[in-house]
């Protein structure tokens, strides 16, 4: 089955009905998505198959006063059952090229050491970097 990746938009989000499982976290939250899509520094692409969500990757472009700017990829997801195909290393190679367009300095993301499949993937999409060691503070803000 052929896959094609997408980028999501207000004019498509309808694309986000039909979700494969366990590509993102929880349920989407029409709030939050339509925030997502209204800001124009936040980008989606989702890979499709037979009209079915079977992956998706987030991520969003910010600024610095003293540097150009920069794409965090936040987030990437594929059903385990289309998992090993290429598709996440498809979505970041997008996700990769809109940062290019859009001028960014870099476009990086974050991953556990234990998780040796996304760093297989990471490492498979074109000029990526060698793995950096750093620290995360994280600050849980709910009650």
């Amino acid at each position: 089955m052929s896959v094609s990746i997408v980028r999501v938009d207000a004019s498509n989000a309808g694309l986000l009905d039909t979700i494969a499982p366990d590509v993102f976290d929880f349920a989407i939250r029409p709030d939050s998505l339509a925030a997502f899509l209204g800001d124009a520094r936040h980008v989606m692409f989702v890979a499709l198959e037979d009209g079915v969500v079977v992956g998706m990757a987030t991520a969003f472009e910010y600024f610095h006063p003293d540097k150009l700017p920069q794409m965090f990829i936040n987030e990437v997801g594929v059903t385990p059952d289309s998992q090993k195909r290429g598709i996440g290393r498809q979505l970041i190679a997008r996700l990769v090229e809109e940062a290019q367009r859009r001028g960014c300095q870099s476009a990086w993301l974050g991953t556990t050491p234990d998780n040796v499949a996304a760093q297989k993937c990471f490492a498979a999409v074109p000029d990526a970097e060698g793995p950096q060691t750093f620290l995360l503070y994280e600050w849980d803000l709910k009650d």
